[in-house]
């Protein structure tokens, strides 16, 4: 059976609990139905609290599968290390001795189950707010409107580091098939059309927890634009790209990071920040070694003088840290403590995405555009080829400096058929460029 089908098995008999995950801090206001209704209840004729638990359940599990995720793919892409006391993650997934990507290891399992719960959450919303008299017809758009922008969101997480995805999952008794990268992103741009749809003209009878600013129907409208930008440029579809930031928060002279985020706190029964990790001290002894994320040599090496990316993002470490013959005398500063926020798209990435989707159309502007990044990392105005191939180079540097450690580069790689290019850390080392989809997905 199918890890989908488990999920809605669970979820048919816990369906408060499970939706409430995490929702007991003062970030997620708990909702919580004392009578504990059964999902064909809330599918028919759902009240606004229960329209809104959902809503808090699918801000919840949008969060469950970031800290495994991005460390793995980081860890394939040649961005870090994570040395802990699980050996797969400085084995398999860095091919040690040739050692292959296991199909039912964490890696492959672990952000499969996680996306898709967020997105069977969506679609238990999608249906609810469809099928109950609470609510006004532009009340229902809004609730839809969100559900389908977060399904696509997710669906796109999912392909960065799979390359396919099962797209139709409305009806858990009866599974789309997993689709290719292109068809899979062809029907997630089909679906972010569709939400902006409803969205327009929408209301909003619920909050939010981690869309300060876009907690609105144009906020959110700005956001699935944004994502639509993404989508399409993932797509090569740079032109549509282009059309879809201009009705995002995407703003080249605006604060960089503008953009939902993901929410977190110590509250009792709620998730801290699964990237962080705390800081050694200054002497050997206070050096945190059971559970570090090791910045790549590389990424320090190659760093123009000046970056402040580098400062802001690691910090040397007392004494350099060696495990399974691997070495970094580097650790995170990513995220300042266990309750940091992490970005889900923020302006700085759409500024990227612009550049991106200008060259070869308007090489000047993207130009423009790569400068606004690299001045805010206190470097001076790029000074390079301006042909299409010296662009595309600079602008995936500076999409390495800025989205370090936040699950892109395995994925920007990829598409641009550049994974062969990544060090070899240990003789008879493999580089991987995509998890394989869980072993239950596929028989």
């Amino acid at each position: 059976m199918k890890i989908f089908k488990i999920y809605i098995m669970k979820i048919r008999l816990l369906l408060a609990a499970m939706l409430v995950i995490g929702a007991t801090s003062c970030t997620f206001e708990e909702q919580v139905d004392p009578d504990g209704p059964s999902l064909e209840g809330v599918l028919t004729n759902a009240s606004i609290s229960q329209l809104n638990n959902l809503v808090v359940g699918i801000e919840s599990t949008m969060r469950n599968s970031l800290g495994i995720q991005t460390t793995a793919s980081g860890t394939m892409a040649r961005e870090l290390y994570l040395f802990d006391a699980d050996p797969r993650n400085t084995a398999n997934i860095l091919g040690k001795n040739g050692s292959t990507l296991e199909n039912s290891d964490f890696y492959s399992t672990a952000a499969w189950a996680g996306r898709y719960r967020a997105i069977k959450n969506a679609n238990i919303l999608i249906q609810s707010a469809g099928n109950t008299g609470a609510i006004s017809q532009s009340e229902a758009a809004g609730y839809i409107g969100f559900a389908q922008t977060v399904i696509a969101f997710e669906l796109i997480e999912v392909l960065k580091s799979y390359g396919r995805a099962r797209v139709d999952v409305s009806d858990d008794l009866n599974l789309g098939p997993i689709l290719d990268f292109p068809a899979a992103i062809a029907e997630v741009r089909t679906l972010l059309d569709l939400a902006q749809t409803n969205l327009n003209g929408s209301s909003f009878v619920f909050d939010l927890a981690g869309f300060d600013g876009f907690d609105t129907p144009g906020g959110m409208a700005s956001f699935n634009r944004a994502t639509a930008a993404v989508a399409a440029l993932y797509a090569g579809d740079k032109t549509a790209a282009r059309s879809a930031l201009a009705g995002s928060y995407f703003n080249l002279g605006g604060d960089l990071t503008t953009g939902p985020k993901h929410v977190f706190s110590t509250s009792s029964g709620d998730l801290t920040n699964p990237v962080f990790k705390g800081p050694s001290g200054p002497l050997p002894e206070d050096a945190n070694n059971g559970d570090q994320i090791i910045v790549h040599n590389d990424w320090i090496a190659d760093a123009e003088a000046g970056d402040t990316r580098v400062t802001a993002k690691s910090a040397l470490r007392p004494d350099p840290s060696v495990q399974d013959l691997l070495t970094g005398t580097h650790e995170t500063r990513l995220y300042a403590t266990n309750v940091s926020p992490i970005d889900m798209l923020r302006n700085e990435e759409l500024v990227l995405v612009y550049a991106e989707a200008q060259i070869g159309a308007n090489n000047a502007e993207a130009v423009t555009a790569l400068n606004v990044v690299r001045n805010a990392a206190g470097l001076p105005n790029y000074s390079g080829g301006t042909d299409d191939g010296s662009l595309v180079t600079e602008m995936l540097n500076q999409r390495r400096y800025s989205l370090w450690c936040e699950n892109h580069r395995m994925f920007d790689l990829r598409r641009y058929n550049l994974s062969n290019t990544l060090p070899i850390d240990r003789a008879g080392d493999v580089v991987y460029n995509v998890f394989p989809v869980p072993l239950v997905e596929t028989n």
